[in-house]
């Protein structure tokens, strides 16, 4: 089964901070929610996709190691150690169970399905439940970004298109772009992980149609020539660099950026130093 984007966690030091970048951009961003794990995050909300930022809240809430497990607040921290940016890439699960048992299959994941909920708000101020389920997968050659599937279980509290107007005109994500070294040795684990088999090579890399959005995983030289910044350190592997977004506008979206973002290619860049440490690609909606 193919599985489209679902959202992209964006590690962040400090939670407000990044919600104000944000919003400077003109995206409606949501309140503050709580963990019981010691992370908080806000949402940035679009049709059936959403950004998370997310930071460490309660340090002293991170849960220690335990086996056929990962931990969502430890790897958060870790990946802070060295640094903000996009950290982890998250696509649909319409059967978490079932995830798990694919990835187990095909040798990129043995990992129990994660099950959690939380209180949520809607713009009216009253509260809902929201509760989830995450199957995880592993590349190995990837140790600093993490990927899984998330099941909601009461998608009707959480998404609203009272959150997902936003004054840029953003209407969704086209994307999400990713650098390695090699870009064809991540084409395996991509396939089993989106469950798309038909993989496109490119001169610049390889990409991957989802349901919802493609996932391109590019070059060093590839990716600064098309977006005119530098990519995340690739030291230790793969990394998530760029989000991709659909503007029906892009005179509204140029003037809500600003001075914030570059031209390249057509498309206007919001680079790692406005983004706490992660690109934007603002392109017109096809």
């Amino acid at each position: 089964m193919a599985r489209g984007l679902d959202h992209i966690v964006h590690a962040v030091r400090d939670l407000d901070a990044a919600g104000e970048a944000y919003a400077r951009l003109g995206f409606t961003v949501g309140a503050r929610n709580r963990h019981p794990w010691g992370t908080h995050n806000r949402i940035v909300q679009f049709p059936g996709v959403f950004i998370e930022l997310l930071a460490i809240g309660e340090p002293e809430l991170i849960p220690g190691p335990r086996p056929r497990a990962i931990s969502f607040g430890a790897f958060t921290r870790e990946f802070l150690a060295h640094g903000e940016g996009l950290a982890m890439l998250v696509l649909e699960g319409k059967g978490a169970a079932a995830d798990a048992e694919a990835f187990r299959a095909a040798g990129i994941g043995d990992f129990d399905v994660f099950d959690f909920a939380r209180e949520a708000k809607r713009p009216d101020g009253s509260s809902v439940k929201v509760a989830f389920s995450l199957a995880f997968a592993v590349d190995a050659q990837a140790p600093d970004t993490a990927f899984f599937t998330c099941q909601q279980h009461f998608p009707e509290n959480f998404w609203n298109p009272a959150f997902q107007s936003h004054a840029n005109s953003v209407s969704g994500v086209a994307g999400v772009v990713m650098v390695a070294e090699n870009p064809s040795d991540h084409h395996v684990f991509l396939s089993a992980f989106s469950g798309v088999r038909d993989i496109h090579a490119t001169s610049n890399g390889i990409g991957i149609e989802t349901p919802r959005g493609e996932i391109q995983v590019m070059d060093p030289a590839a990716f600064r020539a098309h977006y005119g910044t530098e990519s995340p350190d690739i030291s230790r592997g793969l990394q998530l660099a760029a989000l991709r977004l659909s503007v029906r506008d892009m005179n509204t979206a140029r003037s809500s950026l600003g001075a914030a973002s570059v031209e390249s290619r057509g498309a206007l860049v919001v680079g790692p130093g406005e983004a706490h440490g992660a690109t934007i690609v603002f392109e017109q909606r096809r």
